[in-house]
């Protein structure tokens, strides 16, 4: 959008006309380019064309102008959508956004009927309303996004209730854990972004459109009417902020930043298992390429730009936080540069959001390599403790020191845990009996952890029951 400049009359396409009386020249070349907003507001159409045409039928119904007219201009609207979707938007410059383009055309098609549209309405309003409306529309497309995700998660998590991998904390092999255990905790990120999404949406789904330049209009207009129209759950309550702030836009950045976030450790994750010293999985041919130079390399690119796409949608919230945070009420020029971060996020988002459940769903996963990872790495150590506390007696701290103790004498040997003789370990401490062995496989090991939320496989296998149910997929 350009300045709080309300157009007034239908004029010939010429700045001069649109921007009214008050300026007697054009603007300069470096005016027309730095004002022109066009080629990218021109994304708006859908959405400009929606709340004219509801505007219009409310000004009709409140004898603001006639039912002729109201009935010309929204014949003539629809014409222009038409064209739009058929051409494609036209950029001319002289003309700033898509709300003097749409009107320019408008005048051409009906006469000066189309002057009468902007009555009782801004460009601020206009703007307010619209973009509302697209990021509307964005969050229900990214919300879709991730049920599609979390869909593919479940599936493959189901599959893998029972395969055994190691989980890790700071890249070091921890506990044992299985595969759909670890799958089901990006389900649940997933979830609480699907859910601030649905916050967000709520809280923003109300109605400029009525607020004019920030003061209101002194025309008898139905606000409820218009809000309704455009599925709003009703008009905002001060005109002034309605125009002024674009807090619902930050939300939808910060939303698209949290799932980036989520979206990237999932990646990083697939790079990582993908590569020969892991060789956890195989990535999908259709989301990987190869080596211009190295024949045998299978490189994982489309995770890669995912995680790489992260830090350009944490930019765009950057970027319109800053451009806001200094802005007296109400609208500023700056407003112009809130839409292309949005944009640009939104279109970086469809993308990384549609890579990953591609990648979750056609990955083949090395099972066996996971389960022979999880019992070199003395992940069972743990579960050693544990029994000297529960079946010993033995303080904690002691007991992971006696634990500590074995694993080194299995690290120096190049054997599990579950190999040690018995005679080695009541060396160790004379309180372990032949008992201890059931506890330190790493299939007793999962079966252990069936705590709410665990990664037992009858636990795995709840949370797919719950996740399924929540996503609504058949059994």
């Amino acid at each position: 959008m350009s300045g709080n400049r309300d157009m007034t009359g239908s004029g010939d396409g010429a700045t001069n006309a649109m921007w009214g009386g008050r300026f007697a020249d054009g603007p300069s070349a470096i005016m027309r380019e730095i004002n022109a907003s066009i080629p990218f507001d021109k994304a708006l159409w859908r959405q400009d064309i929606a709340a004219s045409k509801a505007h219009v039928a409310m000004l009709g119904t409140q004898g603001i102008v006639s039912a002729e007219d109201a009935a010309t201009i929204s014949a003539g609207l629809d014409q222009v959508a038409a064209e739009y979707e058929r051409d494609g938007v036209p950029e001319n410059w002289d003309l700033e956004d898509i709300h003097m383009t749409t009107e320019a055309r408008l005048a051409e098609l009906v006469g000066p009927a189309a002057g009468r549209l902007h009555t009782a309405r801004s460009r601020n309003d206009q703007v307010a309303t619209d973009f509302r409306l697209w990021v509307r529309d964005a969050f229900d497309q990214m919300d879709e996004g991730l049920a599609a995700l979390q869909r593919a998660l479940v599936t493959r998590a189901g599959e893998h209730a029972d395969s055994i991998m190691p989980g890790f904390t700071h890249l070091q092999t921890a506990q044992p854990v299985t595969l759909g255990h670890h799958l089901m905790a990006y389900f649940e990120m997933f979830r609480r972004d699907r859910a601030r999404i649905a916050d967000a949406r709520a809280r923003m789904n109300e109605c400029p459109l009525g607020s004019a330049a920030l003061a209101g209009t002194g025309f008898p207009i139905d606000r409820e009417m218009t809000a309704a129209a455009l599925g709003f759950d009703g008009p905002t309550a001060n005109s002034l902020d309605a125009v002024s702030d674009r807090d619902f836009a930050l939300d939808f950045l910060w939303c698209c930043s949290s799932a980036a976030l989520h979206l990237s450790r999932l990646a990083e994750e697939l790079i990582l298992w993908a590569s020969q010293p892991f060789g956890f999985i195989r990535l999908p041919d259709s989301l990987s390429t190869g080596s211009s130079i190295m024949p045998q390399k299978k490189n994982p690119d489309a995770a890669e730009l995912v995680r790489g796409h992260a830090g350009r949608v944490i930019g765009s919230l950057t970027s319109l936080m800053i451009t806001m945070k200094g802005l007296p009420l109400a609208y500023s020029k700056d407003m112009q540069d809130d839409k292309p971060p949005v944009f640009e996020a939104a279109g970086l988002m469809g993308l990384s959001i549609a890579a990953m459940a591609g990648m979750i769903a056609g990955s083949t996963f090395n099972t066996t390599r996971m389960r022979a990872a999880a019992e070199l790495g003395y992940a069972t150590a743990t579960d050693l403790a544990d029994w000297l506390v529960r079946e010993a007696g033995i303080p904690f701290r002691e007991a992971h020191h006696i634990t500590g103790s074995a694993v080194k004498l299995a690290e120096s040997r190049g054997i599990a845990l579950d190999q040690l003789p018995l005679d080695d370990l009541k060396a160790i401490d004379t309180r372990i009996d032949e008992r201890v062995y059931a506890a330190l496989s790493v299939d007793a090991s999962v079966a252990a952890r069936a705590s709410h939320g665990g990664t037992a496989p009858d636990q795995v296998r709840l949370q797919v029951e719950r996740a399924r149910a929540m996503l609504g997929m058949e059994e």
